[in-house]
């Protein structure tokens, strides 16, 4: 079996690799990120005690963000594939990246619309904050260390919510890791510090 890979890759030209190389992992992030997204929420149902009562007006919203990790990850996923599909159509190499990248920034546009309006859903009436306590989240705007600036997470919170968050770590938390919601600070910020689950 491995001999038979061995020569399906030897087989290949240099660009169906790259496509290859770079649909493969991009798909598994794709993945990942979707479970991430939709269920991280579910595993942590037990909310921490207290008596914070601050709420989010309906009309606040989240912004349109075309340009983030998680529609990066969806470029790659789909220009990977289509690249593949476009060489196994005997399409010239300049028209394959032309319609692969093209098929990319669709699926960014897509990506970014469907967050942008599930947000939108999610405000139904005031959104507590006070929910967000003890619950998981993923930094979608990296947060800067030792309460220096705001950064963005995305956590399940009478629905899908990216919020505002600081955190008190020494260290920045990047885009992508793991969060818990300590607190909810002034001006309705989450805050919250790097978590070490497995994600």
């Amino acid at each position: 079996m491995t001999a038979s890979i061995s020569t399906w890759w030897e087989a290949m030209s240099a660009i169906e690799k790259v496509y290859w190389c770079v649909a493969i992992p991009a798909s598994v992030l794709f993945i990942i990120q979707i479970i991430t997204t939709f269920f991280i929420g579910d595993f942590d149902s037990v909310e921490a005690d207290g008596d914070a009562d601050v709420s989010v007006d309906s009309d606040s919203g989240i912004p349109f963000q075309f340009l983030s990790f998680k529609n990066l990850v969806a470029f790659f996923t789909i220009f990977g594939w289509v690249g593949i599909a476009c060489l196994h159509r005997n399409l010239s190499i300049p028209l394959s990246i032309v319609i692969a990248t093209v098929s990319g920034l669709a699926m960014m546009a897509v990506m970014a619309t469907l967050m942008y309006f599930m947000g939108k859903l999610a405000e139904s009436g005031g959104l507590e904050l006070k929910n967000a306590r003890g619950k998981t989240g993923t930094v979608y705007l990296t947060i800067p260390a030792s309460r220096s600036g705001m950064g963005q997470i995305q956590i399940n919170v009478q629905g899908f919510q990216t919020l505002d968050a600081m955190t008190d770590d020494p260290e920045a938390i990047p885009t992508g890791s793991l969060v818990q919601v300590n607190d909810v600070i002034s001006n309705g910020i989450l805050l919250v510090s790097k978590s070490y689950q497995k994600q």
